[in-house]
């Protein structure tokens, strides 16, 4: 029995975001598309099969074939990395718990950790007061260069021998430059740490060769599965063999409990398709995309952070029309069928809710076959959206904030800005399939 007849509610929903997906764009940095034989392995029957414990120590009967989808998951993804002399955990459930796993693996709760300030590019995981990470460790935070609004190599090697963190983390979820990864490893050797990098939205970047590697300067390296790699919704944990027994541990049983061996089932089949020639041929394209979209943006008028970008995101600088309007412009291009999500700029005057920057990013469109071309028209149409409504005021009073939000949404839908894009974009984004639905 098929799900249009079984459960036509939930069958119309799916069908009404296959429509949004496939009239829109998708420039959220952290998101991408599953090859429809990803999805397929990951809504298979080995959903349906109990397997805790590790391959060849189950705590369940009838994984012979569970073991190996998980072996295979494993020799991919060490090869994929060329992360020879590694150990890797496939069973992290997605990004946040792989991240704590580390943590609660290699540490003491109270131990330090320096990572990259949270309003600058940071992720939640790596230190916010609001959660698990910064409930558990005591997280001293490195900035970027106030000017450059880079990293400070110099400055976060001071800040470590000042501080003597247990570990160090690099890899982020807001920057648009490269790291020297081995520059940071060496950084964490000369006061005896552990490095740590955490590449989930550059791990595709970095197996095609258009980012360096963490590999094999650093001695723990996570990623999820979902984002420039174009996978399920996991997450890989690489450690040196030496930690490969507390990584386990904190894996399982100290995280969770029975893995999702259908989603390593579609992450062994992702991994497949990174090892293709052609994945090195996408990986450069989303660079370039995301370089001539930068370089459209700016002929456009607009500020980005730190000049530009050399990865598959940018983050747009809204604080030239002044403080707070990330949220007006993100929902402005929502309504446009333009999907970005709005942040935090580096010292940025307002509040993470209402923050004064935008970030958006080119491996969905990229997935879809999108190039250079499309950049430009895309840049255009942002721009003029951006220019439209950046300059709508956030009120000062907190209380009053929701509401001018709630009222500045009533205003789009029959905006001429809004409706000229939305039209242009549909005739744009249904040219390029996506996969998984047009498949």
């Amino acid at each position: 029995m098929n799900l249009a007849s079984q459960d036509p509610e939930v069958f119309a929903i799916i069908e009404r975001e296959k429509k949004r997906q496939k009239e829109g764009l998708e420039m959220i940095p952290s998101e991408n598309y599953a090859s429809a034989a990803a999805l397929e392995a990951a809504g298979s029957i080995l959903n349906d099969k109990y397997a805790e414990g590790y391959p060849g120590r189950r705590y369940y009967s009838g994984n012979v074939h569970i073991d190996e989808v998980e072996r295979l998951a494993q020799a991919r993804a060490l090869k994929a990395f060329n992360a020879e002399g590694y150990h890797v955990n496939v069973q992290p459930y997605s990004g946040s718990p792989a991240n704590l796993a580390v943590y609660l693996g290699l540490l003491k709760p109270g131990d330090t950790i320096m990572s990259l300030r949270l309003d600058q590019g940071g992720h939640l995981t790596h230190g916010s007061p609001v959660n698990a990470s910064g409930k558990l460790f005591n997280f001293v935070f490195y900035p970027l260069d106030a000017e450059k609004e880079v990293l400070d190599y110099d400055a976060i090697q001071k800040l470590a021998e000042k501080t003597k963190p247990q570990l160090i983390l690099s890899g982020f979820t807001a920057y648009p430059r490269k790291v020297d990864f081995e520059k940071m490893a060496l950084i964490a050797r000369s006061i005896g740490a552990i490095s740590m990098a955490d590449i989930s939205h550059i791990s595709g970047l970095v197996i095609g060769g258009a980012h360096p590697s963490p590999f094999p300067s650093t001695d723990v390296v996570t990623t999820t599965t979902h984002k420039t790699l174009r996978g399920p919704r996991g997450a890989l944990i690489f450690c040196k063999e030496e930690l490969r027994e507390k990584i386990d541990k904190a894996v399982f049983p100290g995280m969770q409990g029975g893995p999702h061996e259908h989603t390593i089932a579609g992450i062994a089949v992702t991994l497949g398709e990174a090892l293709r020639p052609e994945f090195k041929d996408y990986a450069a394209q989303i660079v370039k995309n995301a370089s001539i979209l930068a370089a459209t943006l700016i002929k456009e008028g607009l500020k980005l952070v730190s000049g530009g970008t050399e990865t598959h995101l940018m983050l747009i600088d809204l604080r030239p029309f002044g403080p707070g309007r990330g949220v007006f412009v993100a929902k402005a291009l929502e309504a446009a069928e333009i999907n970005t999500n709005f942040t935090t700029v580096p010292n940025d005057p307002s509040v993470p809710f209402y923050p004064s920057g935008i970030r958006l990013g080119t491996p969905a469109l990229t997935t879809r076959g999108m190039k250079e071309k499309e950049m430009v028209v895309i840049g255009t149409w942002i721009a003029e959206v951006v220019k439209a409504f950046a300059t709508t005021p956030l009120p000062d009073e907190k209380e009053k904030r929701a509401q001018a939000v709630r009222d500045f949404e009533k205003t789009l839908e029959g905006h001429e800005t809004v409706k000229k894009i939305r039209e242009r974009v549909k005739a744009l984004a249904t040219k390029f399939p996506v996969p998984g639905i047009d498949a």
